[in-house]
């Protein structure tokens, strides 16, 4: 991922205003199940990582007997994006099922060059961001000057690698601020709706060697734009939930 692609996946979930009256976020997940194929879901935001790359296609679907969000990218990376205000102590337990047609053949989430995924679902943390090194506070202004957004103190992704393991903790090549957990590897769940449930409190400290702020937003991305190649995606309904 080049640098000018890690600033804007710095700020795709933006921090939220901190005026009441300004606040435009909740704290509940908008269900995909809910809405109209053919649009996009009610209360998810598009958002490009950079105005250079091309968008991502997502639109809603008849899927197995409820809706579902499709996500087809080719050569391009944009997310959708929805705004949270939520204590994740109190629902650490995030649900959700997925499922991709093909995997990236070129991927590889360790390398910026080719840093893409079939699936992801990105976590936005507030934090005390004086606590950030020199080189994040200057990305982190980057961020806002390209993008026009704040950009969180952390942020966590869930992700489908090519071949590192469940559970492995990917750094982002530029930043400490931005870790992936590998939640799904290899080509044995390609075409199959794949569920999980995790526990985003003890994946937030197993990738940050620290306690959690409040969860101030989620989204979707499927992109390619790194490898050039072509795929196709679904997500059902994701959740916060007090239990596994």
């Amino acid at each position: 991922m080049a640098m000018t692609a890690a600033v804007g996946l710095a700020a795709c979930v933006h921090t939220p205003p901190r005026s009441a009256a300004e606040k435009p976020t909740s704290e509940k997940i908008p269900a995909f199940s809910g809405g109209v194929p053919g649009r996009l879901p009610a209360g998810w935001e598009p958002f490009k990582l950079l105005r250079t790359k091309k968008s991502t296609e997502y639109d809603l679907i008849a899927g197995p007997g409820h809706t579902v969000l499709h996500a087809k990218a080719v050569k391009s990376s944009s997310a959708l994006l929805h705004p949270l205000n939520i204590d994740p102590n109190k629902t650490p337990w995030l649900k959700w099922s997925w499922k991709t047609a093909a995997l990236i053949e070129t991927a590889d989430n360790f390398h910026r060059a080719t840093d893409d995924s079939p699936t992801r679902i990105i976590l936005a943390f507030d934090g005390d961001k004086s606590r950030l090194s020199a080189l994040d506070q200057v990305m982190f202004d980057m961020a806002k000057l390209i993008t026009g957004r704040e950009a969180p103190y952390a942020t966590l992704m869930y992700i489908w690698e090519n071949k590192a393991a469940v559970g492995t903790v990917v750094p982002n090549t530029r930043t400490g601020r931005i870790q992936s957990v590998v939640v799904e590897s290899g080509a044995a769940g390609v075409g199959q709706w794949r569920r999980y449930s995790r526990n985003i409190v003890d994946d937030y400290r197993k990738a940050f060697n620290e306690d959690p702020g409040r969860l101030i937003g989620i989204g979707v991305l499927t992109d390619t734009d790194n490898t050039g190649e072509t795929v196709e995606a679904w997500y059902g309904d994701i959740q916060l939930v007090d239990r596994p």
